[in-house]
C-alpha cells in the first residue's frame, strides 16, 4: 500500500512540476520577446515581426535612447527618490492606521474601517483631485506632486495589513508589554513592527512598484521637464519617436528607416522594468508569506 501511495505522490509531483514549468514559460516568454525585440533590427521587426531568436541584431534603439543619457539618468534619480520616500512614508502611515483597526478595544474602528473601505469603491474623480492638489496644496511642478497624490495611502493595503495584525499578533504579547509598563507607541514600534516584516515587505513591494511605474501624477501635475520621472520621460521620448517617424520631411529624406520606431518601444520597456526585475527576487520570500497571511479574512 505504501509503494502505491509513494508512486501516486511521485506522479502528482511530476504533474505539478510540469504545470509550474508551463506557467513559468508563459511568464518568461513575454519578457524574452521584449528583450529580443529591443535588440532586433528595425527592418526585421517591420518585415517579420517579433521572434524568440532574431536573425539580425541591432542596438540602434538603445543608441537612440542613450543619446538622451543625461535626461534618463536625471529621471532615474527622480524616480528612485520618489519611490524610496513614497514607500517609506507609506510604510509609516499605513501600519499606524491598520494597527488600531486590528485592536478589538479600539472603539472607533468600525467607522474608520468603513471610511477606508469606502475609498476603495468611490473617489471624487480627476478634476476635484487636480483642483485640490494644485490650488489648495499648491503642489504643481514640485517633487511632492509625484509622491503625495493617490499612492501614499491605499485602502487595500490598510485592510491587508489590518488582517495580518489581527491574525498574527497575539493579544497576550500586547498585554504583557503593558504589564511591563510599555506605552502604545513603544509597543507598536518595538514589538508590532518587528513581528510584521512579511506584510511590511509585501506592502512595500506593492507601493514601490506603484511609484516606480506611476506616470499619471507626472501627467497631471508636472509640466517642468526637469521634474519628469522615468515613466514620463520615456513616454515623452516615445511620442517624439512616433512624431519623427510620421514626419513627411523625415520620410522624404529616407530617415524613417533609420529611426528605430518599433524597437525603441521594446527598449523603453526594458529600461523601465529592469530595476524591478533585479530587486524582486530579494523580496519574493516575504512577499509570498505576507500576501498569503494578510489576505486571510480578519
Amino acid at each position: 500500500m505504501s509503494n502505491v501511495l509513494g508512486r501516486g505522490e511521485k506522479i502528482f509531483q511530476v504533474i505539478i512540476h510540469i504545470i509550474l514549468l508551463l506557467l513559468a514559460v508563459c511568464a518568461i516568454a513575454p519578457i524574452w520577446i521584449l528583450v529580443t525585440g529591443s535588440i532586433t533590427s528595425e527592418q526585421e521587426l517591420i518585415l517579420d515581426g517579433y521572434s524568440f531568436f532574431p536573425k539580425s541584431l541591432s542596438l540602434d534603439a538603445y543608441i537612440y535612447l542613450f543619446r538622451k543619457a543625461s535626461d534618463i539618468l536625471r529621471a532615474y534619480g527622480i524616480t528612485l527618490f520618489i519611490t524610496i520616500v513614497g514607500t517609506a512614508g507609506s510604510l509609516i502611515i499605513t501600519p499606524m492606521l491598520a494597527y488600531p483597526l486590528s485592536r478589538k478595544d479600539f472603539s472607533g474602528k468600525t467607522v474608520i474601517a468603513f471610511l477606508v473601505f469606502f475609498t476603495m469603491l468611490f473617489n471624487g474623480g480627476i478634476v476635484p483631485s487636480y483642483i485640490m492638489w494644485t490650488q489648495i496644496f499648491h503642489l504643481k511642478n514640485t517633487i511632492w506632486s509625484l509622491i503625495l497624490p493617490s499612492l501614499l495611502m491605499n485602502g487595500f493595503n490598510v485592510i491587508l495589513m489590518k488582517n495580518y495584525f489581527a491574525q498574527n499578533i497575539p493579544v497576550e504579547i500586547i498585554e504583557a508589554c503593558k504589564i511591563d509598563g510599555a506605552g502604545e507607541f513603544r509597543i507598536f514600534f518595538k514589538m508590532i513592527l518587528p513581528l510584521s516584516l512579511p506584510i511590511m515587505a509585501t506592502v512595500g513591494l506593492f507601493v514601490g512598484i506603484a511609484y516606480w511605474n506611476d506616470w499619471t501624477n507626472g501627467l497631471y501635475y508636472v509640466t517642468d521637464t526637469e521634474l519628469f520621472s522615468l515613466q514620463n520621460l520615456l513616454n515623452r521620448i516615445l511620442q517624439d519617436v512616433q512624431f519623427l517617424s510620421s514626419s513627411s520631411e523625415i520620410s522624404a529624406a529616407g530617415g524613417s528607416m533609420e529611426m528605430p520606431s518599433v524597437g525603441i518601444r521594446m527598449a523603453i520597456s526594458v529600461v523601465g522594468i529592469l530595476p524591478i526585475m533585479v530587486l524582486y527576487p530579494f523580496f519574493q520570500k516575504y512577499f509570498v508569506k505576507g500576501i498569503a497571511i494578510g489576505a486571510v479574512k480578519g
